[in-house]
């Protein structure tokens, strides 16, 4: 069984950048609710189909497959709602841990979330310097009207 431990957090300073220009993502859902999440994501030239449902705690069940470009681009376009998540990605090390930052474009654009992948909901982590409150989703974002 595929899980994911993930803890996401405000970020409120610049000082994890770097040139890193990082990876363009765009992604929407075809389902979204507190029950199961199912969501298309081109990130760069790679798209995926990823289907997530919580399990206990922060843990969820993650099923991630690899789909042609092509055809992400027409479920995007097709089948999911307006409006679509779109951010650039950039991974940063921390703490002996790898941060995915996300700097949110379009109907988001000024919020900038980090995320850390944990192998157990227990396990300890050194907190950058640069992030503030947590636990967010991002379907949350999706389900969110423009500027709220």
């Amino acid at each position: 069984m595929a899980r994911e431990i993930e803890r996401k957090f405000l970020v409120f300073s610049d000082s994890w950048r770097s040139e890193d220009n990082g990876v363009l993502y765009r992604q929407g859902y075809l389902r979204s609710d507190e029950n199961c999440v199912v969501r298309i994501r081109i990130c760069g030239e790679k798209a995926f189909l990823a289907v997530k449902s919580l399990l206990s705690g922060i843990t969820r069940l993650e099923f991630e497959y690899p789909i042609p470009h092509a055809d992400a681009e027409e479920m995007l376009e097709r089948l999911c709602p307006r409006p679509w998540i779109e951010k650039r990605r950039r991974r940063v090390g921390h703490g002996g841990l790898t941060w995915e930052i996300d700097e949110f474009m379009g109907d988001n654009e000024g919020l900038i979330l980090a995320e850390v992948e944990l192998e157990r909901e227990d396990q300890p982590v050194s907190m950058p310097p640069w992030v503030g409150m947590r636990n967010f989703y991002g379907s949350t974002l999706f389900q969110c009207e423009p500027g709220s």
